[in-house]
């Protein structure tokens, strides 16, 4: 769908108006920052695949895609993401870390996670928990719940980095019983575009942190925040791997190169680079 600078006035829930698309380029680009164009589609299948087909034809860094409703998200592990139209933030944005090695890429999604973090603890006032790799967990009714989530893809020169975050959800409108949304936590504001602009300032600093450290975690103060702010650290996990291995211990560390590490039942520490994590401990007794 063709990007619009004014989104149809129309809409069926009054608590769910559209984002003023002018409004937030003002406020988001500028001459020598990260972000060069913004763009809203009234829906879309996947604002990751749409950017990832314009970064194979060249596509400046600092590129911003934005779904007022997406029908065809997807998470990790090929997993759907959907939402009521413009209850909830559906973006991807496009990197080009060409100075970094490509052996520290892995950061961006752990990157995109602190600064959503961040941006949403000032923007919302909503304490905001990552679960390691990619997702954002909120408290509601005192256990956790799951109230976004991050895809990274590689594309073109760069990197597409995409986020859903559940804004404005009722409870009757979630769809798993472990989803959350920020009203739901008790947000001080649902405002999107509010949201929006906190969560990409955020994720300009924390980009040009790591970059001016050549990607190194420790030296940018990334990998000690995501620890900071990781809810799987100190729980007991079960990792399910590739190749339909399992692995089940004390996620201990984040290391340097954004691996989870477990302490297992022999003693024994093992770095997780990819896998499906279930918090086996979770606040309020359940599993996330």
């Amino acid at each position: 769908m063709t990007p619009s600078d004014t989104p149809q006035s129309r809409w069926s829930d009054l608590d769910r108006p559209p984002l003023n698309v002018p409004a937030l380029r003002r406020g988001l680009l500028r001459p020598g920052g990260l972000w060069t164009s913004l763009d809203v589609v009234e829906t879309t299948g996947s604002t990751n695949s749409d950017l990832a087909r314009r970064a194979a034809t060249g596509l400046d860094e600092g590129a911003v895609l934005i779904a007022e409703e997406q029908t065809a998200g997807r998470g990790r592990l090929d997993r759907t993401w959907t939402a009521p139209a413009r209850s909830g933030l559906f973006f991807s944005v496009y990197l080009k870390p060409g100075d970094v090695p490509a052996e520290r890429w892995g950061w961006l999604p752990l990157l995109t996670g602190v600064a959503a973090a961040t941006g949403l603890a000032r923007s919302a006032g909503v304490d905001t928990a990552l679960k390691w790799p990619n997702d954002l967990l909120v408290t509601v009714e005192g256990a956790e719940r799951k109230a976004g989530g991050i895809l990274a893809e590689r594309a073109g020169d760069g990197v597409v980095v995409g986020m859903g975050l559940n804004v404005s959800l009722r409870a009757d409108e979630l769809p798993a019983p472990t989803a959350g949304s920020l009203a739901l936590a008790g947000a001080v504001s649902t405002d999107r575009e509010t949201l929006l602009r906190g969560v990409l300032r955020s994720l300009e600093h924390w980009y040009g942190q790591w970059r001016a450290a050549d990607g190194d975690a420790a030296a940018s103060g990334l990998q000690e925040a995501y620890a900071a702010g990781c809810a799987t650290l100190g729980r007991t996990v079960r990792a399910q791997l590739p190749g339909d291995r399992t692995l089940t211990g004390e996620a201990v560390a984040i290391d340097g190169d954004g691996r989870l590490v477990l302490s297992t039942g022999d003693g024994l520490q093992e770095p997780v680079s990819a896998g499906d994590i279930v918090h086996l401990r979770g606040a309020g007794g359940g599993l996330v």
